[in-house]
C-alpha cells in the first residue's frame, strides 16, 4: 500500500495525473481546494489536492479500507459469491445500528452532522461575510476594469494585514489600495549612458496610434523640452504600405525640421542604420501595425528588426481603450520582441486605467510613455505612478500624499501639454 497526494488545477486532471501513476488501484479518500502558483503570494489560480491510496490491487470499494493499515491483497481468488438473502442484509443494518448507538465517537460525528444540516437548511452562511469596506473596494476595482486575479490579491492583502480598526475606517483602507496599487506599476528607466545611435522601435496592433507617437518622440527629443539639451533624431518608417502614413511623416519632419528615412525591408532598414549613425544621436522607428493573431506577419516584421542590433530598445504600443482580455492576448503575442516596456496611448479616450495596470503587473512590464491627444508635439509624457492612480474612478484621491510617496524627480520628467 502507498498513501500519495496529488495536485492540479481541476479534479479530472488531478485524477488523470493519479491514474497514469498508478492505474485503477487507487481509492481517493477526500479532496479539498486549494491555492496554487503566483509569485510571491501573488496572481495564484484556485487548484484540487487529491489524497489516497495505491494497493496491489484495486480495491473493490471504499468500506475496504481499515485506515491507517490497508490489508494486503488476498493471493487467493475470492470464494463463489453466495446468493443474497434479503432478511440477512437486513438482520446486518439492524446490528450495525445497534453498535452505532453503543459507540460515542460515531455518535458525536452523527451530532455534529445534523447541526450542520440544520444550519444549510437555515439558510445560515458557512463562511464569514467580507467587511462591508473590503466589498466597497472590490466594486470600484471592478468599475475601473481591473482583473479578477488583481482584485483577488489586493482583497486577500486587505484581509491579511488590515486590522478589525484599520478596516472600520474606509479613508485609511482606500489609502493604503491606492498604495499597493502604485507599488505594482513598473516605471521604465532610460540608460544614463548609451552607445550612439539610441535606436528605440514601437510594436503593436494597427491604429494604436505609433506614427503619430513616433513624431511626439521625436519632437521632444530632437527640439528638446524643460531644460533637455535637444539631440539628432532621425525617424524611420516600414510602414509605407499604409495609405497616408509616408504623407503622414513627412508632413511632421517638415513642420519639426527634422529628418526621416523610409526603408522597406531587412536590408535597407540595416543601410540606413549604418549611414546615419554618426550623424545621430537617436534613431526612432515606426513599424507596420500587425494583429496579434498573425503569428506569420509578426515572424517577418521581427525578423526585420534584428537589423537594428540587440541593443535596440522595443517598446509595445497598447491604446488605454483596449479590453482587458484583449491586452493580455496582445501582450503575450509580441513577446518573441523582447519588448523592453510598453507605451500607452488614448489615456484621454477612457476614464478606465484598471485594464492596463492589471495587465503590466501580472505580466511584469513597465510603462514608458503615456500620450492622451493627436496633437504633435504636446500630449505625451513619460509615464508616472501618479499619473495613472489619479484616474482611477471612485476613490478619494490625496494627491500631494501619493505624489510624496512616488515622488519622481520632475527634471527627468517629459511632459509636453
Amino acid at each position: 500500500m502507498e498513501y500519495f497526494i496529488e495536485q492540479a488545477l481541476t479534479y479530472t486532471e488531478c485524477l488523470n495525473k493519479i491514474r497514469m501513476k498508478y492505474g485503477d488501484r487507487v481509492t481517493i479518500l477526500y479532496h479539498k481546494t486549494i491555492r496554487m502558483g503566483g509569485f510571491l503570494g501573488l496572481f495564484t489560480k484556485e487548484g484540487v489536492e487529491l489524497t489516497g491510496v495505491a494497493t496491489n490491487t484495486p480495491p473493490r470499494n471504499l468500506t475496504a479500507l481499515n485506515l491507517p493499515d490497508y490489508p494486503s491483497a488476498s493471493k487467493n481468488p475470492d470464494p463463489p459469491k453466495k446468493p443474497v438473502s434479503f432478511e440477512e442484509e437486513k438482520k446486518k443494518v439492524i446490528e450495525s445500528a445497534g453498535n452505532a448507538k453503543k459507540d460515542p465517537t460515531l455518535q458525536q460525528v452523527l451530532t455534529e452532522v445534523r447541526t450542520l444540516k440544520e444550519k444549510i437548511d437555515a439558510g445560515v452562511p458557512q463562511q464569514n461575510p467580507d467587511h462591508a469596506h473590503i466589498n466597497r473596494i472590490n466594486e470600484i476595482l471592478t468599475l475601473n476594469d481591473f482583473s479578477p486575479s488583481f482584485r483577488l490579491m489586493i482583497t486577500e492583502r486587505i484581509k491579511k494585514e488590515c486590522s478589525l480598526d484599520m478596516l472600520n475606517d474606509y479613508e485609511l483602507v482606500q489609502d493604503k489600495v491606492l498604495e499597493w496599487i502604485g507599488e505594482s506599476i513598473s516605471i521604465y528607466k532610460e540608460e544614463k549612458f548609451q552607445k550612439k545611435p539610441r535606436i528605440l522601435a514601437l510594436v503593436g496592433p494597427t491604429g494604436v496610434g505609433k506614427t503619430t507617437t513616433i513624431a511626439k518622440l521625436a519632437a521632444i527629443y530632437g527640439i528638446g523640452n524643460a531644460g533637455r539639451r535637444p539631440i539628432n533624431v532621425r525617424m524611420v518608417t516600414i510602414d509605407a504600405f499604409r495609405i497616408g502614413a509616408r504623407a503622414q511623416l513627412e508632413a511632421y519632419s517638415t513642420i519639426m525640421s527634422l529628418p526621416v528615412s523610409f526603408v522597406d525591408d531587412y536590408d535597407d532598414l540595416k543601410k540606413t542604420i549604418a549611414l546615419y549613425s554618426e550623424e545621430t544621436d537617436m534613431l526612432l522607428v515606426d513599424t507596420i501595425g500587425k494583429s496579434p493573431r498573425d503569428s506569420a506577419k509578426l515572424g517577418e516584421m521581427k525578423q526585420l528588426l534584428d537589423a537594428c542590433g540587440p541593443a535596440a530598445e522595443v517598446h509595445l504600443t497598447l491604446a488605454a481603450t483596449t479590453k482587458s482580455s484583449d491586452i493580455k492576448e496582445i501582450m503575450q503575442q509580441f513577446e518573441p520582441f523582447s519588448y523592453r516596456s510598453v507605451l500607452v496611448t488614448k489615456l484621454d479616450e477612457t476614464i478606465r486605467v484598471g485594464n492596463v495596470i492589471s495587465a503590466l503587473a501580472e505580466r511584469r512590464k513597465s510603462v514608458s510613455y503615456i500620450t492622451d491627444g493627436q496633437k504633435v508635439p504636446n500630449n505625451i509624457q513619460t509615464a508616472s505612478v501618479v499619473r495613472f492612480l489619479i484616474n482611477i474612478e471612485g476613490f478619494h484621491v490625496n494627491r500631494a500624499k501619493i505624489e510624496s510617496r512616488f515622488h519622481q524627480d520632475e527634471s527627468e520628467q517629459i511632459q509636453w501639454r
